[in-house]
């Protein structure tokens, strides 16, 4: 039903639009998520009973953002951590190598920062993987101009493989999802020159680029965030472009409108792109006198900047496309992390 409905609008748009909301719902990915939700529960609760509310700067240094961030006199201080999946570990050391890497790089940009540094924890079985997994988080490190800051190894032949890479980075100018207001547009920032990894939702983007090319791309939202171009950013990762969007919100309570038919995407099966993991895709909020501002920025880019929405004060989620309208999500009544307002 849901390839039909992606493939081929046909004359009931809204009862399609329905489906697919429901089908995207569903999506395991965003699921998954809700797993933060233990993490939320203890980094809202007070320290000691009268705690005051914390500050927009305390704020920054909490967990919710892609990144925590601590004011230095410089700027912020950027700190994140991503764990990958032990399967993906155990099947594809090389890929699980890079991937760890490239993550954080997202989720530092994501802030408006730059990275600086790398370390990371990892249990294995096998000494010739975990050569593989290590040179592949060292060559990552190498491209992107970040420093391989050593971290714990432990081989044994009873262990499951498992990793975490953690990252520091340093915004100028700081992007947070607690600079979101009712009125400012959402745009989307991609890289469609890509190409999809074999069957999976997941979308690519640096093959064929030189390291110089890589970082320049990944420094893109620290410009923004240094010239005032933007005001908040989430990288799109696990949880596609929607489940991105509801993370987005949640911080302040927000809502949104996404146009569908406005997204930016390859040719192709759209809830295929909905659920893209993009190794450069990110959701932009931007003052609406920005706007003009943004968009001449990416003239004569090969990325793509596009207006894709709006943000509100309902505290829901409302897809359009097509004509059709339908309710996807009600941040209050079902908070997917449990982070923010």
């Amino acid at each position: 039903m849901t390839k039909n409905v992606c493939a081929s609008w046909g004359h009931n748009q809204q009862s399609e639009l329905e489906a697919l909301c429901e089908t995207l719902r569903d999506m395991p990915e965003l699921n998954a998520k809700q797993a933060i939700k233990l993490a939320a529960f203890h980094a809202n609760a007070p320290s000691k009973p009268g705690t005051e509310v914390p500050t927009l700067e305390q704020r920054y240094a909490m967990p919710g953002d892609d990144c925590a961030a601590f004011k230095t006199p410089q700027g912020y201080q950027l700190f994140a951590m991503e764990g990958m999946l032990p399967a993906f570990v155990k099947n594809d050391p090389k890929a699980a190598g890079w991937s760890s890497v490239m993550v954080n790089i997202s989720d530092i940009a994501a802030m408006g920062g730059r990275p600086t540094a790398v370390v990371n924890a990892f249990w294995h079985s096998d000494h010739g993987e975990s050569d593989v997994l290590l040179a592949n988080i060292k060559r990552a490190c190498d491209v992107f101009g970040v420093a391989f800051a050593g971290g714990h190894s432990s081989i044994h032949s009873e262990y499951t493989p498992h990793l975490a890479v953690a990252i520091l980075g340093e915004a100028r100018r700081l992007l947070s999802c607690y600079h979101l207001e009712p009125g400012q547009r959402l745009f989307m920032l991609s890289d469609l020159t890509g190409s999809w990894h074999g069957e999976l939702p997941y979308w690519g983007c640096v093959g064929g680029k030189t390291p110089e090319q890589i970082r320049a791309q990944w420094a893109v939202p620290a410009f923004l965030a240094e010239s005032g171009l933007a005001v908040a950013a989430k990288d799109i990762s696990n949880g596609g472009i929607l489940g991105t969007l509801i993370m987005m919100l949640e911080l302040t309570g927000c809502g949104a409108t996404l146009d569908l038919s406005a997204i930016p995407k390859p040719d192709g099966d759209l809830l295929r792109w909905l659920r893209a993991f993009q190794s450069f895709g990110f959701l932009l909020a931007v003052e609406p006198q920005k706007v003009s501002s943004l968009l001449s920025t990416f003239q004569k880019s090969h990325l793509t900047c596009c207006p894709v929405g709006t943000i509100n004060d309902s505290g829901k989620i409302h897809l359009d496309y097509a004509g059709a309208t339908s309710e996807f999500w009600n941040i209050q009544q079902h908070p997917l992390t449990g982070m923010g307002a």
